[in-house]
Formats: C-alpha cells, sequence, structure tokens
C-alpha cells in the first residue's frame, strides 16, 4: 500500500472515530429548551422582544445560548454587534460597541 493510500485510510479513520462523539453534543436549542422547561431561562422570543428594541433597526442575525446567558448577534452598517442577556432575567448584561 502506498504512503499516500494509507494517510488517506487513517485520516477517513479518524474522522469516521470523531463524527458520533461530535453527534452527541446538545445542540443550542436543545439546551435552550431544556433549561426554559427547568425555570432555569426565559423563552428565546419572550428575550428577544425585550431586546430588539434597543437595536435601533439593526439587522438580528440569530441567537446563541451557553446555559446562562443567551447571545444575540446583530448587524448594522457591515458590523457585527453582540449582545448578552441574562437568560434567567432578560437583563441586558452588555453589548459589543459597533
Amino acid at each position: 500500500m502506498t504512503l499516500t493510500k494509507r494517510l488517506l485510510l487513517a485520516a477517513l479513520s479518524a474522522g469516521l472515530a470523531a463524527s458520533p462523539a461530535l453527534a452527541d453534543r446538545p445542540r443550542d436549542q436543545d439546551r435552550a429548551f431544556e433549561a426554559t422547561q427547568q425555570g432555569r431561562s426565559m423563552p428565546l422570543p419572550r428575550i428577544e422582544r425585550r431586546v430588539m428594541p434597543f437595536m435601533d433597526g439593526a439587522d438580528y442575525l440569530g441567537p446563541e445560548f451557553n446555559g446562562e446567558t443567551y447571545r444575540l448577534k446583530f448587524m448594522r452598517n457591515g458590523r457585527v454587534i453582540w449582545v448578552d442577556v441574562d437568560a434567567a432575567t432578560g437583563r441586558i448584561k452588555g453589548k459589543s460597541k459597533p
């Protein structure tokens, strides 16, 4: 077997071995749903309704969730703005400068 084939086979094997581990990680939306069900977090639409009035027409690109904080991503004039919101209270914790 040539060296190229061995390297290709090794890379393929490593990729196949790693893929089940990646599939088992919970997604942001799954963690957010679970936190909402357990009363540790407000529902995302409620969080979004609280933040939108402060964003002066910036385009909303979507959320991230880390268990305690929603991070909402906006864009205005080609610049990304991150807004961190406490998931339990809906209080804005911080905002990046545009």
